[in-house]
């Protein structure tokens, strides 16, 4: 099982092929700088306030030190104005996003940023440390709890709470708490259910997807990656989780946790399928998850997820300025700077809001009016009011990307018109393209005509075309690859940046040759085992079976457990508590999967770990009709 996030980890870097800019590029990054608000600097003393101490070496690593998990210095080429290579947006937000170290919020409410891709939040108690978010890896938070107490003293951690169920917000947890007994630990509502399934069945497509969306291997730098949009990248250190004692179930929740008292928002289904925010009244900061942050969020994360709900989102964003606003002073969120003074406050959250409202309403307008997604990307943006302001801006998601997001939450995939009811798979596509085009030459001459005019949308569309019809056609990869690379240089998002240079990466090089570690002991140990039987469903192949059937029960002692399951015309079905007339398989969870994933079933029984009551016959080839599927497949490629 793969955890999504582990396909984020961007410390093995790669080197980044030299950079060459069109004139085209150039250009168009000076043409957007024209139009930028370079006037409003509140972002800039935002992001310094506050700063106490930065941390004392130039690397987290492993506890035996054999691999870094965080390194300081690869942002260190962030300095001066933007490269031609660099939309000047993004490398002023790169800038801000690196400053990174100790920062103190308020008296007892301090920061520590540039340590992942997240932030935690430590809020100072009566006799200890209540933690928020601890970050994406033990290693990166223990590094930051420890530069922390170098100022607040050595004070235990009374308490940690998740804003949401997403890893880069709790999956350094055993860094801050290596031992959770006594330590109160609070999540919102179906937090586990979320935190441990949210890309159980589709991730290796997703881990896979965000290996682009990440930039999975490329160098931080000029010509390569430019952060992650909503922080600099993803730790790769140590996954952990600890179970919530405790769940928030309603918004208007209060709990005082070592003399703090702390009033609670739930906000499901916006950013996250289970998140939270909370007032720290009696210090006047609101922490605002990451339902509100320095840039635009996806609707539709490109490395695949449920389509979430713009309008709830901007609804959530109503109803706290209703519950806080008036009691707000400072906002702190799970990624990038505060906000200081009440009016800043309420002025951001209401911009937020509107460009989410508008986004949705005007997606939903045009919709209604006929135009398909695509056609929608075109038409909507944001208005001067709007997108002036620095934190509207899509340096995560993209209003083309959410637009379409929108259209597909209502609408699906369909566009309404026939011709492109039932279209033909990419290769043969392609393979009609060039030949309707006079062969892979003229195909080849067009693509690089609008290249050299900086027409480099039309020229990707040209050249993929070329590529899935015959992907050993060379001149065409390379001149794909050159393509998205002009148009990551001109990219504002942090994101669209990264995937167009990964796959102009992969079309010169090919999928990486082996994927990265992915799997956490503590995520696997907390996934239902219901979902586990899922993904087995989901990777059963019907040729491998062919016209056998099986039937056979499931027990794990240690969880106490029971299933039936049968497997026959292609499908698998369990049912919790039932019992099929087949054997019994009889082993600790953990054996089973582990045998069931290496095809070395026969080896477990072999060895008494795993019991067969039963006809063990009947169970011949079982680990066979299942699919490991490659965590590298081609994307960018047939």
């Amino acid at each position: 099982m793969r955890a999504i996030w582990a396909a984020a980890l961007l410390f093995a870097f790669t080197g980044a092929a030299s950079a060459q800019v069109s004139e085209s590029t150039r250009a168009s990054n000076a043409a957007f700088s024209q139009r930028l608000p370079w006037g409003d600097r509140e972002d800039e003393d935002f992001a310094n306030r506050g700063f106490v101490a930065a941390y004392d070496q130039p690397q987290i690593r492993t506890a035996d030190n054999s691999r870094v998990v965080w390194d300081f210095t690869a942002y260190d080429f962030l300095h001066g104005d933007a490269p031609d290579t660099v939309n000047p947006s993004l490398w002023r937000h790169a800038q801000l996003l690196a400053r990174a170290g100790l920062f103190r919020v308020t008296d007892r409410v301090y920061q520590i940023r540039g340590f992942d891709v997240s932030n935690m939040t430590i809020v100072v108690g009566d006799t200890g440390l209540i933690i928020v978010d601890p970050l994406s890896s033990a290693e990166t938070a223990a590094a930051g709890l420890a530069l922390a107490r170098r100022t607040l003293g050595d004070k235990p951690v009374v308490a940690v709470i998740y804003t949401h169920s997403h890893l880069d917000h709790f999956g350094g947890v055993r860094g801050v708490v290596p031992n959770p007994a006594g330590v109160e630990i609070i999540a919102p509502d179906h937090f586990m259910e979320h935190a441990v399934t949210e890309n159980v069945i589709a991730g290796n497509a997703m881990s896979r997807r965000a290996q682009f969306q990440f930039g999975a291997g490329l160098t931080p730098g000029p010509d390569g990656q430019m952060t992650s949009g909503i922080g600099l990248a993803v730790s790769s250190g140590t996954f952990t989780l600890i179970p919530p004692t405790r769940t928030i179930t309603h918004t208007g929740e209060t709990l005082t946790i070592d003399g703090v008292r702390i009033e609670f928002q739930l906000t499901p289904d916006t950013e996250a399928p289970s998140e939270m925010n909370f007032l720290f009244p009696d210090f006047g900061v609101l922490l605002i998850a990451e339902n509100a942050t320095a840039s635009m969020h996806n609707i539709l994360t490109p490395r695949g997820a449920l389509v979430r709900d713009a309008k709830a989102w901007a609804d959530y964003l109503t109803e706290v300025l209703r519950l806080y606003g008036d009691r707000t002073e400072i906002m702190v969120n799970s990624h990038a700077w505060p906000r200081f003074g009440g009016d800043r406050v309420r002025d951001f959250i209401s911009s937020h809001r509107d460009a989410y409202k508008y986004l949705h309403d005007q997606t939903v307008r045009l919709m209604n009016a006929g135009y398909t997604d695509r056609e929608i990307a075109e038409q909507v943006r944001l208005p001067a009011s709007l997108s002036a302001r620095w934190f509207n801006h899509g340096y995560y998601g993209t209003m083309m990307h959410n637009s379409r997001a929108v259209y597909q939450r209502y609408m699906g995939w369909y566009d309404g018109n026939p011709a492109n009811l039932n279209p033909l798979p990419p290769a043969e596509e392609g393979t009609r393209f060039v030949r309707a085009m006079g062969g892979e030459d003229r195909v080849l001459a067009e693509g690089q005509r609008a290249f050299d005019e900086g027409d480099y949308r039309w020229a990707a569309r040209v050249l993929n075309n070329l590529v899935f019809a015959n992907p050993n056609n060379t001149a065409a990869r390379q001149l794909l690859a050159r393509t998205h690379r002009q148009m990551a240089y001109q990219s504002e998002s942090a994101i669209w940046r990264n995937m167009y240079l990964v796959a102009a990466r992969e079309l010169e090089e090919g999928p990486p040759a082996r994927g990265l570690p992915t799997q956490s002991a503590d995520l696997i140990g907390a996934t239902p085992t219901s979902y586990i039987l899922d993904l087995l469903s989901v990777r059963l192949n019907p040729e491998r079976l062919g016209d056998r059937h099986y039937a056979f029960n499931l027990v794990f002692p240690e969880r106490n457990e029971r299933f039936g399951v049968t497997i026959r015309n292609g499908v698998l079905v369990y049912e919790r508590d039932q019992t099929v007339d087949g054997p019994t398989i009889t082993s600790p969870r953990a054996v089973f999967l582990q045998a069931m994933a290496t095809q070395s079933m026969a080896r477990a029984v072999l060895s008494g770990q795993i019991r067969i009551q039963g006809s063990r016959r009947s169970l011949e080839g079982l680990g066979e009709v299942f699919d490991n599927p490659d965590p590298n497949f081609p994307i960018v490629t047939p």
